[in-house]
């Protein structure tokens, strides 16, 4: 045991000087410390607080560990924010940041829908968990093409992707008003700046879209590292260990209503208690770096934290899964929104379009497939991304005839891919298979 001890005190020891650190709960403090925001905040909790228990008892007569789903897909409307990115920068400069953010809401969607390929590693670490099962949203986060606020100075078609022109007075942790921007009420908002004091990101514990409110992550930890020159991003370079899109996960985690796992250990009520959630292991500290499943002690001794987990504090290749709790909590706090009107809904393209025009065959495949048309489509591009969120692929398709692309990718490795397709401003992500 002692030398169990002394082997934990040695992972924290060597992350301590770059460890994950969330604003959260400082944000939560300042905010709650305005009354109107403070009303707002506890009237929609009291609302959440409804919709969480009806779900859950739907979830107790299915008697079963899966996530409860009405099979509808959920689309969330997303716009992204780079303030400190002149409008007037190059075009260069604004495609790098355009796609370092498609990247970053492609991991997002492999994360919450868990088809993330790292979530293989569950298989050999639910042993030391009974009881926990992996969580999904069936969610599609999506970048808003239609509609944008008139004062975005974006046409229709356009990505929702701003340079300097909004949230100027963002990542402010000590000014919750200064993360606001009413002109994108009913967005997931996005903002990525540099934050002080070492912090990752921040996020409201219950963000209101219809409030302007955003989701603040520094420009060191937005998404995946890119290849080629890291100049070309205008210093938006994701730093390891924190380089592969998981802060953004971890808070919208809390956008979403979550709590940290590692909340507190009175836990005698898992409802009312700890992070409110009953199938995570109570534990009372956070968790640095990459420890080894059931590593760490929970809160009795009995248990092993859930160190995995998107909201615990370890390396982002380390964490990897939501549990059916969690997931049935956010979903309870996407339907408080929505019975609340809080999200746009006329700014997603209609991708009807593109999902009823674009196959994809053979998949699974050997890296080499075709894209298949129904009808001619003058202009689309395909950007493929790895489960690292890495672009291996690039092209665009401008007038032409072809009812079939081939595609050939050279030296892929075996596993999961993400083919996103654009036309006429709507989208569409598909997974592939390379075996």
């Amino acid at each position: 045991m002692k030398t169990k001890l002394l082997l934990l005190l040695f992972v924290v020891s060597i992350s301590f000087g770059q460890h994950r650190t969330c604003g959260t709960d400082a944000y939560m403090e300042k905010m709650l410390s305005n009354p109107e925001m403070k009303q707002q905040y506890l009237d929609l909790q009291k609302q959440f607080e409804s919709e969480l228990e009806r779900l859950s008892n739907e979830q107790q007569k299915k008697n079963g560990n899966s996530t409860f789903s009405t099979n509808t897909l959920i689309r969330i409307p997303v716009a992204i924010h780079y303030p400190t990115v002149a409008n007037t920068s190059s075009e260069t400069v604004k495609n790098c940041l355009r796609l370092l953010a498609q990247k970053q809401v492609a991991i997002l969607n492999a994360d919450y829908n868990a088809t993330n390929t790292d979530l293989s590693l569950w298989t050999a670490a639910s042993v030391f968990y009974p009881g926990v099962n992996i969580g999904d949203m069936d969610v599609s986060w999506e970048i808003a093409t239609q509609n944008h606020p008139t004062t975005s100075g974006l046409s229709n078609g356009n990505l929702a992707i701003t340079f300097g022109t909004h949230f100027l007075s963002a990542g402010d942790i000590s000014c919750p008003t200064c993360n606001q921007d009413s002109s994108w009420a009913g967005y997931c908002n996005l903002v990525v700046t540099n934050i002080n004091g070492g912090i990752l990101g921040f996020s409201p514990l219950g963000g209101s879209p219809s409030a302007g409110m955003t989701v603040v992550i520094d420009n060191n930890a937005f998404g995946a590292t890119m290849s080629g020159s890291p100049s070309s991003c205008s210093g938006f370079v994701p730093s390891a260990p924190y380089n592969l899109g998981r802060t953004l996960t971890h808070e919208l985690g809390h956008f979403f209503n979550l709590y940290h796992t590692f909340q507190n250990c009175s836990n005698s009520n898992c409802n009312t208690q700890g992070d409110r959630v009953c199938d995570t292991p109570p534990l009372g500290t956070p968790t640095y770096g990459c420890p080894s499943d059931g590593f760490v002690p929970g809160c009795d001794g009995s248990t092993s934290a859930l160190t995995m987990n998107y909201m615990d504090y370890t390396n982002d290749a380390c964490m990897y899964m939501f549990t059916v709790g969690q997931a049935n909590r956010m979903l309870a706090w996407y339907n408080t929104l929505i019975a609340q009107s809080q999200l746009q809904t006329n700014v997603l393209a209609n991708n009807d379009f593109v999902k009823n025009n674009f196959s994809i065959a053979p998949n699974p495949n050997k890296g080499v497939f075709s894209i298949q048309l129904t009808e001619v489509t003058d202009n689309y591009s395909v950007i493929i991304i790895d489960a690292l969120g890495r672009e291996i692929f690039n092209a665009e398709y401008n007038q032409t005839s072809d009812l079939v692309q081939n595609i050939e990718l050279e030296n892929a490795l075996s596993g999961m891919y993400f083919v996103t397709i654009q036309s006429k401003g709507a989208q569409i992500t598909k997974k592939i298979i390379i075996e």
